[in-house]
């Protein structure tokens, strides 16, 4: 299942990312922004960003943006690879 997350055209149009490649631009910006709010974890943030762990941790360090990581994030980490 997926949800559709709709953005009005002006307001799409007036971001400013390169054309190609802007959705993932989004997907990335947004999985970050979630992450450092801590409102998705590292595992899901980096799922909607589409980064293996290794990228998108390195990511995390050029933006200066620290793990955050309790024992339920290691319980979901750990269960992320069963599922």
């Amino acid at each position: 299942m997926e949800t559709i997350l709709k953005i009005p055209l002006d307001v799409y149009n007036a971001m400013k990312l390169p054309e190609k490649g802007k959705i993932d631009l989004l997907l990335l910006e947004l999985a970050i922004t979630l992450y450092d709010r801590q409102i998705l974890s590292f595992g899901k943030a980096r799922e909607l960003a589409k980064f293996s762990k290794n990228d998108f941790h390195n990511e995390l360090g050029k933006r200066k943006i620290e793990r955050h990581y309790n024992i339920d994030n290691y319980i979901e980490d750990l269960n992320y690879g069963t599922d």
